[in-house]
């Protein structure tokens, strides 16, 4: 099975492949530089009250 690289759209192999997605370590170590750079987000859905809830102190 053949598939794109996500990095350059190049078709690569699925099987056999040790960086899949990926076609080659170069373009693995481009993506992972996005991520570490900020181009990339993963958007939090979380609301404010259930990411930090308050908590109750006893007076």
């Amino acid at each position: 099975m053949k598939i794109k690289c996500p990095t350059c759209k190049q078709k690569t192999e699925w099987q056999n492949n040790p960086v899949r997605p990926f076609c080659s370590e170069r373009c693995k170590l481009i993506d992972l530089g996005a991520w570490a750079s900020g181009q990339y987000k993963i958007e939090n859905i979380l609301e404010d009250e259930t990411a930090s809830p308050e908590i109750e102190e006893d007076a």
